[in-house]
């Protein structure tokens, strides 16, 4: 028995060393390929206590924009299961959120990136870093 090396992408292993980055699985025509999510918060540019802003970038299709947006809705209604609400108050406040999928010349599109999202998110407002071993998709069989 021929044992061969696993292949070892080193650009994918330093992007998953920090919290609010996920990896998800895309269909293509050509059998699929392993989509990054990267997620980062900063202070609203309009100060104070508004925010709740997000910026999607990586060139994406309407779908992959809802599901965004409804990752987002999904973090703030359950943040306090999470335990990142802070004392009541929308974890969004003075917040806003950037989304950004690498490969921006790649058109993504699709529903079952949703919780490679929300994974990302999860990962950014609680510090934690995703396993490096685990990509997703929301694709059922």
């Amino acid at each position: 028995m021929i044992v061969c090396p696993q292949r070892f992408n080193r650009e994918s292993a330093q992007i998953l060393t920090r919290p609010g980055v996920a990896a998800g699985l895309a269909w293509t025509q050509t059998g699929g390929e392993i989509l990054y999510v990267e997620a980062s918060r900063m202070a609203s540019c309009e100060g104070g206590e508004a925010g709740g802003h997000m910026t999607l970038t990586g060139q994406l299709g309407d779908v992959m924009k809802e599901s965004a947006q409804l990752a987002v809705s999904w973090l703030r209604s359950n943040a306090q299961i999470l335990g990142i609400d802070d004392g009541g108050r929308s974890i969004m406040r003075g917040t806003d959120i950037h989304l950004h999928f690498p490969a921006g010349a790649v058109g993504k599109d699709g529903p079952s990136a949703g919780v490679t999202i929300v994974t990302a998110l999860v990962s950014l407002f609680t510090g934690k870093l995703v396993r490096s071993d685990l990509a997703m998709s929301g694709f059922v069989i």
